[in-house]
């Protein structure tokens, strides 16, 4: 595109792919610093190339991904070096399976059988804050992650290990959700079922990758050591 073309022009170009994108929208980009297109002699803003993929760069943010506007300035700027990853996230596991509602709930009694651990050792893993059960002291109730939870703690705990010690994987674990609520945050803000399902498939996609990730490090870090 050799001659800047106009506003409207530029609508037209990116109604089909953008059905939302107006003049006043444009227009709003430009004031809050995300366009800057060039201005005629007469005073008529005229768009080239690079200014319109700069908006449907913009836009697509927007569609995709519901960022707010201060997250896509520091993206722009990554775009603009080429440093911005274009490629598209692989999919993880289905949200809706992933986090699917708990089944029937475990009373205290049942998730110690079904774990095989003691009582005293389901209420010494409470206790560290390694299970969280809902409820009230004595009417507590397990879901089947804190079942899973309590399993593989049993089996550390045969290894040898102590509840107390299993408290930096729980502490570790909790920091991996906290990066994953902020990276998530625009999107859980926004009540849109569309926004809530792209929520659900990025934090299913990233809890996979991380928890296969997690694996891979400390597998890396324990063969270092074997043969140290």
């Amino acid at each position: 595109m050799i001659d800047g073309v106009s506003i409207g022009e530029v609508i037209n170009l990116l109604k089909d792919e953008f059905p939302d994108v107006s003049v006043s929208k444009v227009r709003f980009l430009e004031s809050q610093g995300l366009v800057d297109p060039h201005r005629s002699a007469s005073g008529y803003r005229q768009f080239f190339e690079e200014d319109i993929k700069r908006l449907r760069f913009i836009l697509q943010q927007q569609r995709d991904h519901f960022l707010p506007l201060k997250v896509i300035k520091s993206k722009l700027t990554m775009w603009e070096r080429g440093e911005e990853n274009v490629m598209p996230a692989p999919s993880g596991p289905p949200p809706e399976k992933l986090f699917a509602p708990a089944a029937v709930p475990l009373g205290l009694d049942e998730i110690a059988r079904a774990s095989g651990l003691t009582r005293r050792l389901v209420v010494e893993l409470i206790d560290h804050g390694i299970l969280r059960p809902e409820g009230e002291q004595g009417q507590e109730t397990f879901s089947q992650e804190e079942l899973a939870i309590a399993r593989e703690a049993q089996r550390l705990l045969a290894y040898g290990l102590e509840p107390r010690h299993l408290r930096s994987v729980r502490i570790s674990t909790e920091r991996d959700s906290s990066l994953l609520e902020q990276l998530t945050a625009p999107l859980l803000r926004n009540r849109s079922p569309d926004a809530r399902q792209r929520a659900g498939e990025i934090l299913a996609g990233c809890a996979d990758a991380m928890g296969k990730m997690r694996v891979a490090i400390l597998t890396e870090e324990l063969r270092r050591l074997l043969e140290s």
